[in-house]
């Protein structure tokens, strides 16, 4: 159980990390996460639309658009026809939004990145695998 509650201490603190930026930026703490799923999907070379980033938040329609507005009434996403289905509409980071997150979290992903670095392969092998089975176990819980 120790690990399981590091875990859960672990998953307070970045939440803390991402509301206090949330907070500095008169944002509400769902706004950083619609963010960080953009960056995900923009990293995995995979669009969203603003019904699935919805559902990626748990949010119903009403909320997404009111979501998706914000956010590019901000500036740090704009509304795209996809160019694989011209009759879907994609929601995109502004690259300035991807550089403004890049200079809050960028040290945090760094320090991360390097106490990595103190791992073998067998290693990072276990605690990846141990971080995939407990995001299913979670996604499949909710």
């Amino acid at each position: 159980m120790e690990i399981v509650h590091l875990l859960r201490a672990t998953v307070v603190e970045l939440g803390l990390h991402s509301a206090r930026f949330a907070n500095q930026n008169g944002m509400h703490p769902t706004d950083v996460r619609a963010l960080i799923s953009l960056m995900d999907a923009s990293r995995s070379g995979t669009g969203l639309t603003a019904g699935r980033l919805g559902g990626l938040l748990g949010l119903n329609s009403a909320g997404t658009t009111a979501l998706v507005d914000r956010l590019e009434r901000l500036g740090h996403v704009r509304r795209v026809r996809s160019e694989r289905d011209r009759r879907q509409v994609l929601v995109e980071l502004d690259e300035r939004t991807v550089e403004w997150g890049q200079a809050h979290f960028g040290p945090l992903i760094g320090r991360a990145v390097e106490l990595l670095r103190g791992y073998d392969e067998r290693e990072l092998a276990a605690v990846r695998g141990f971080l995939t089975g407990v995001r299913d176990v979670a996604a499949d819980a909710g």
